[in-house]
């Protein structure tokens, strides 16, 4: 079992207060994690203008290559983690031990993260819009047609409140080593394992280690990382995103609500795309916010939720290790009972089907955590309750929808695909504000486009444009 300090920026910190981190099947201790407090976290936040000072004795492009070093070291190397050391196939052993989701959905949540530090610079050069990351470090420069402009870092570090429920999140916060702000990292509870190993790559690479934190904890520590950080992203579900929102300070990150919606132009070819509707809906078992919670047509919907029906509701719980598992566990007690009993009380509801029903029992129980199967309810209209939920799971309704209606109807939603080619309707999508990610045309709502910003662009809210001029000749001094 390793042990698993709170690391005060280049100072480790072994706590009196430990949480051990289980196998959520067996209950064998796979980590004994030293907590943090708020206290502790706040006093510590003094030494964060440092984090930006060390980062900023490197240039820019050196900071880049350490950061594609950092990614190979991530995904081959053996690293050490707190007192002791950690392979790959150890680090996915592990982490899938502790959150739920089965093995291989770790490595290929670890080949995403590998994936984004070996072309951090080609993301960069995206995000910012091509602006030469030197202007950045000195604070203004000169783009294209010789103006200058000017770039003020808001925070010296980004505070980040993680989740448990999927490593693929982390790829948020890759981007921010290279810009010279560094990182306070309030890790999942049940997810220490990518920033201790990422950290440790980053260090490993020649990141100074006074520009990384991690101060695992509860609930007091991730309310002290956004109230000391000036700049903050926390994860969690719609009532921290309400919580936080016109907080220009923090970006909250919550349920995605993504759907797959037809045109009436497209809807008679819905069969075209059912492999499509099933890997968004299913991928990475059903965990991230960018996984399809509804698909939204004006007919067919029936035949559409059946079809979905045949090839989700057969799929069985199999053990972690297992390269065909599908099925992530749910490893807070209570959890998938809860979820599961909202669901059964909305699906019986009048307008509301259950069509997975037929295809055995939904919720599976195990004596340490418990499984849901994926699920499938077709919806009569918008108006019917569950035709909005979302759920951390393999779930999708199927909502019959008027062309017409939709956009009023399907309110906030992170990623659109848009299967139409209406030039009309497609204008009108291009305009919804409360669409974040739009795809036109049959592109699965899990794609992401690594040169475009997943929810948000942490460069703009990192840092903020102003004006800036210089004099040509410097003012005499005394004058």
């Amino acid at each position: 079992m390793l042990n698993l300090p709170v690391l005060r920026w280049d100072k480790e910190y072994t706590s009196l207060e430990t949480e051990e981190v289980v196998h959520f099947m067996t209950g064998e201790p796979i980590a004994c994690v030293s907590q943090a407090n708020g206290g502790l976290l706040k006093r510590d936040m003094r030494k964060a203008p440092r984090a930006r000072e060390v980062l900023r004795e490197i240039p820019p492009a050196e900071l880049l290559a350490m950061v594609g070093k950092a990614g190979e070291l991530y995904m081959n190397g053996t690293l050490p983690i707190g007192d002791g050391e950690q392979t790959p196939a150890e680090f996915c052993h592990a982490q899938s031990a502790t959150t739920g989701l089965p093995e291989h959905m770790c490595r290929a949540n670890m080949a995403k993260n590998h994936f984004v530090l070996s072309n951090i610079g080609d993301m960069l050069d995206a995000l910012t819009r091509g602006l030469n990351l030197d202007i950045l470090a000195r604070g203004y420069g000169k783009e294209d047609r010789d103006v200058t402009v000017s770039y003020q870092a808001q925070a010296p570090a980004l505070g980040l409140v993680m989740p448990s429920n999927s490593p693929g999140v982390h790829t948020l916060w890759l981007p921010v080593i290279p810009m010279q702000v560094g990182l306070v990292l309030k890790p999942g509870p049940q997810e220490p394992w990518t920033p201790f190993r990422m950290r440790s790559a980053f260090v490993a690479a020649g990141i100074p280690p006074e520009a990384i934190a991690i101060y695992p904890g509860g609930a007091d520590v991730g309310a002290a990382v956004l109230e000391n950080c000036t700049r903050a992203m926390i994860f969690g579900g719609q009532p921290t995103v309400d919580n936080y929102k016109g907080n220009p300070q923090v970006q909250a990150h919550g349920p995605g609500y993504s759907k797959i919606i037809f045109g009436d132009d497209e809807v008679d070819n819905w069969e075209q795309h059912l492999d499509l509707m099933v890997d968004s809906v299913y991928g990475n078992s059903g965990r991230g916010c960018i996984n399809c919670s509804a698909i939204w047509a004006s007919r067919h919907t029936k035949e559409i939720a059946e079809a979905l029906a045949e090839r989700l509701g057969p799929i069985e719980v199999k053990p972690p290790e297992d390269p065909e598992a599908a099925l992530a566990a749910f490893t807070v007690p209570g959890q998938a009972q809860a979820v599961w009993g909202q669901i059964e009380s909305e699906a019986g509801q009048s307008g509301a089907t259950h069509m997975t029903e037929s295809y055995g029992p939904r919720l599976v129980e195990l004596e340490r955590c418990a499984y849901l199967r994926p699920t499938v309810v077709h919806c009569t209209g918008p108006d019917v309750a569950i035709a909005k939920r979302e759920y951390m799971y393999p779930f999708v309704t199927v909502v019959e929808c008027p062309q017409e209606k939709m956009l009023r109807e399907i309110g906030p939603t992170l990623v659109c695909t848009a299967i139409t080619g209406d030039s009309a309707w497609q204008s009108e999508l291009i305009d919804a504000t409360h669409i974040d990610r739009l795809n036109l045309g049959a592109i699965p709502t899990i794609k992401l486009d690594w040169l475009q910003p997943h929810e948000g662009n942490i460069v703009e809210f990192l840092f903020r444009a102003r004006a800036l001029q210089v004099a040509e000749s410097p003012v005499p001094v005394g004058a």
